[in-house]
């Protein structure tokens, strides 16, 4: 269930493959799923600025979302592990923000497509 946005600046040089196994243990680890059930995008822009865009620093900002339900210590932890992730694997300057979000267990829908 877990979807997991990553956007960046297209020019940041990181292991996506490696940031996003350690994100889905992490989230298994943290709240009641699996590894299996987590879903990770990756998103380049092409253009970012940060501030008056002197600092030359990239962006990476990550949004977790989650089923509603976890405690606000829960969701803590899980961006406080994924900004560890982030912070072990970017070399450069970057301005890194990390958001633990809910969905509405009511209204949430996931498939396989298995296609037509």
């Amino acid at each position: 269930m877990p979807q997991i946005l990553v956007d960046h600046s297209a020019e940041l040089d990181f292991d996506r493959s490696a940031l996003a196994t350690e994100v889905h243990q992490a989230i298994a680890e943290v709240i009641d799923t699996t590894v299996a059930d987590c879903k990770t995008v990756f998103r380049a822009a092409d253009h970012h600025r940060v501030g008056d865009g002197a600092s030359g620093e990239a962006v990476v900002l990550v949004e977790v979302k989650i089923l509603a339900g976890r405690s606000v210590e829960q969701r803590a932890a899980l961006s406080d592990r994924v900004l560890a992730a982030l912070r072990a694997r970017i070399a450069g300057p970057a301005a890194i923000g990390v958001q633990v979000t809910e969905l509405d267990r009511d209204t949430y829908r996931f498939v396989h497509h298995a296609g037509q």
